[in-house]
């Protein structure tokens, strides 16, 4: 038998509809409400968490630059030169006789042949003045021995005329022979004085020439200098820092040629921000990391210029050089400015400064959710800063970055 079904009403299908939705709606308005105010979900991986700890607080500041010699040799070139051979490259140790490269310079060594031989002919021509002078003293000392010879002959006859003289000899005679004897002194003495300034003129020629060799040996000396740093040596014991020419490269006089280090007396040139530059005091300790070993420093100069927003601060190691330092490493350094007893401090948060009033989430003890809340920060020390209010020990808040969260007050934290 046939069963006749009843017609549904589209009106009695809108109800039906109508009534769903309404439940749908209810439904979500109950788990909005059971939600609290300002609140949002964020994944437990998605969360960098820290605990507050309390202890002694060494507040440092942290900074970057390199290794670099106190001792440091800049090499230049003296004249106009080819590079004409590369013995050593950057990073080389050397010695201080140690040729790092081969110059040419054709002109140079013609120029110390024509210094040479003018030397060569100054020199000759001193031992020519010399034999001069020695052969014209000679014929003047000729001459006043024959007239100092004449002399004794004269006053022989004198005194032999003397007692004769009124009888033998007549008076005219004794008083002429008295005569030549005052002219042949006269003589003698004038040709005295003439060999002696002849003496003193010569010696002033000798002088004169010699300062003739002098000028002619140190132009040849700067010449054969220039031509001896053809050869570039090293200078001192270290290590080959910087070589900014090529095989082949022209280079012109003052240009640099190398630039060498020793590695015995290495310091450490540090760069660190300009906003903490008042916390450093010349003295203080420090630790440099060489990316090997961490080794102990002493802050000893701090220079005023500001470039870039950091200061350079100079660190000198206090147990010696370690073993692999070496001029121009990149290495960082942390300045020990104060230690803060009894502190409470947490990894610092991430876009939290020093000395600042930021807001951060607290962790409730289960763990599931956060809590807004305002914290006052003093030094920063490494890793490290310190919490001078809203905070207590073992507390444990939230580091990562949630600056996203626009007037969220309440986070829950999910698995």
């Amino acid at each position: 038998m046939d069963i006749v079904k009843p017609k549904v009403s589209p009106r009695f299908n809108h109800l039906i509809l109508l009534g769903g939705a309404m439940v749908v709606v209810i439904v979500l308005m109950a788990v909005a409400m059971m939600q609290p105010s300002g609140s949002q979900k964020l994944e437990r991986s998605s969360l960098l968490s820290a605990v507050v700890q309390r202890g002694n607080l060494q507040v440092s500041v942290e900074g970057y630059g390199i290794l670099r010699s106190d001792k440091q040799t800049l090499i230049t070139a003296l004249t106009p030169a080819t590079v004409a051979e590369v013995l050593l490259r950057s990073g080389a140790e050397v010695k201080a006789d140690s040729i790092i490269l081969r110059l040419d310079n054709p002109e140079l060594l013609q120029e110390v042949k024509v210094a040479n031989v003018a030397l060569t002919q100054e020199q000759a021509n001193l031992r020519r003045l010399k034999l001069s002078n020695q052969r014209e003293l000679l014929a003047e000392q000729a001459v006043l021995a024959e007239l100092t010879a004449t002399l004794k002959s004269v006053q022989l006859r004198s005194e032999a005329e003397k007692g004769l003289a009124g009888g033998a000899v007549s008076m005219l005679a004794y008083k002429t022979t008295l005569l030549e004897q005052e002219q042949m002194q006269e003589r003698v003495n004038l040709h005295t004085q003439r060999i002696a300034q002849l003496k003193e003129v010569m010696r002033e020629a000798l002088i004169i020439q010699q300062e003739q060799i002098n000028q002619a040996n140190t132009h040849y000396q700067n010449m054969q200098q220039r031509a001896d740093r053809l050869l570039v040596r090293a200078g001192i014991e270290g290590v080959l820092q910087r070589m900014p020419v090529e095989l082949g490269q022209s280079v012109i006089a003052g240009q640099e040629l190398a630039l060498v280090g020793s590695d015995k007396d290495l310091k450490a040139l540090i760069r660190v921000p300009q906003s903490r530059a008042e916390q450093l005091k010349v003295g203080q300790a420090a630790t440099i990391n060489t990316r090997r070993e961490q080794v102990a420093g002493l802050l000893t100069r701090i220079t005023p210029e500001v470039r870039e927003g950091t200061i350079e601060v100079e660190i000198a190691f206090t147990e010696g050089v370690p073993t692999s330092a070496r001029p121009e490493l990149n290495v960082d350094a942390k300045i020990f400015t104060a230690q803060i007893e009894d502190a409470l401090f947490i990894e610092r948060p991430v876009n939290v400064q020093n000395y600042s009033h930021q807001a951060i989430f607290r962790l409730a003890e289960n763990n599931k959710s956060a809590q807004l809340q305002e914290l006052s920060f003093g030094a920063e020390a490494g890793k490290y800063i310190q919490i001078t209010k809203g905070a207590n020990e073992n507390e444990r808040f939230i580091l990562s970055d949630t600056t996203r969260l626009h007037d969220v007050k309440t986070i829950q934290i999910v698995d």
